[in-house]
């Protein structure tokens, strides 16, 4: 029995992994000078808004394996960029801050990874940047609980950047 042939171009996973591909490219490229990855960015970045967290919340917060989070950690502490430290509360548990160092990355990092995000979003025109966004948000949540890596604590829609409460004259 032959199987009917799927062309890849009509399936959605073949061009979600091929705009990830994008994605990282882009990101490396406009930061490349500051030497940090798509995930430690966001490692970074997740810290930066909330500190004193645990390697498990940090994984849940920025949707990355709780397994694999702790060897970027250890490649961003041995940076100087972060730090762990012990939980006053339960010994056991190390809580996780930015250094000084860390803190001025993420600040030194900011244009460039708004640079790499615009530049991804650049054929589309304004209005529709928005409905893509909401659209990909939307795919994400209703799929999160399929993920190797549920994420939680993402910002609401309204709130990033190309929403179109922003794109309002």
């Amino acid at each position: 029995m032959t199987l009917p042939a799927t062309v890849l171009e009509n399936q959605p996973g073949f061009y979600i992994r091929r705009l990830q591909q994008i994605a990282v490219a882009v990101f490396i490229e406009e930061t490349k000078a500051l030497g940090v990855t798509p995930v430690q960015y966001a490692a970074l970045a997740a810290l930066h808004q909330q500190a004193d967290v645990d390697q498990r919340t940090l994984a849940r917060r920025i949707g990355f394996d709780a397994s694999t989070i702790g060897s970027v950690i250890d490649r961003l502490e041995a940076r100087g960029l972060m730090q762990r430290n012990a939980s006053p509360t339960d010994r056991r548990v190390r809580l996780l801050t930015l250094t000084p160092a860390g803190v001025d990355l993420v600040a030194a990092i900011e244009p460039a990874m708004l640079r790499a995000q615009e530049r991804m979003l650049e054929p589309l025109p304004p209005p529709e940047r928005a409905q893509f966004m909401e659209m990909l948000r939307k795919l994400v949540d209703a799929n999160n609980a399929l993920s190797r890596a549920p994420s939680e604590g993402c910002l609401p829609v309204e709130a990033l950047p190309f929403s179109s409460a922003e794109e309002t004259p």
